[in-house]
């Protein structure tokens, strides 16, 4: 007798749906790993544009501080005190020109300064009796989506 050889068992596609779940698997994992990465972009070009908005800022209200050391330098002082309030809003300081509160001049590419003349002290408040004219000096710095707003009050004697 010749030994009969009987054929194995069906299947039934068993192998075929463990695998189909486990690429199914795998390419939920490579989303969402691609999602991460993006949002991860996003947060640190956030990052970079604030910084550069501030460090605009800062320049720019340095050129500001300049140009109202300047000897020759001479500004009239605010009609009032909704005149001379800062912008409620850096969205308002859109780009160089007249706005509602200052004149904003262009200190770069991105970076905007006013000054506001407040007015003068009295009474010898500052250094060794003497008064100072005091002027609000507002630096804008713009990059993307992000701005940055600084101010310094400078005393002139």
């Amino acid at each position: 007798m010749s030994p009969r050889f009987t054929s194995p068992p069906a299947e039934r596609g068993m192998a075929l749906i463990v695998a189909l779940v486990f690429l199914l698997l795998l390419t939920l994992l490579g989303l969402n790993s691609m999602q991460n990465a993006t949002l991860q972009e996003k947060m640190s070009n956030s990052v970079q544009f604030r910084n550069q908005s501030f460090q605009l800022a800062e320049a720019a209200l340095r050129v500001g501080e300049g140009a109202v050391s300047a000897s020759t330098y001479a500004l009239a002082l605010c009609a009032n005190a909704a005149a001379c309030a800062p912008p409620t809003d850096s969205s308002t300081v859109p780009a160089a020109g007249n706005g509602l509160y200052v004149t904003w001049v262009t200190a770069g590419d991105g970076a905007l300064y006013g000054v506001q003349r407040l007015g003068t002290t009295t009474g010898g408040v500052w250094i060794s009796g003497q008064s100072a004219t005091l002027y609000r000096i507002t630096g804008v710095g713009i990059v993307g989506s992000a701005r940055t707003v600084l101010e310094s009050i400078y005393a002139k004697y």
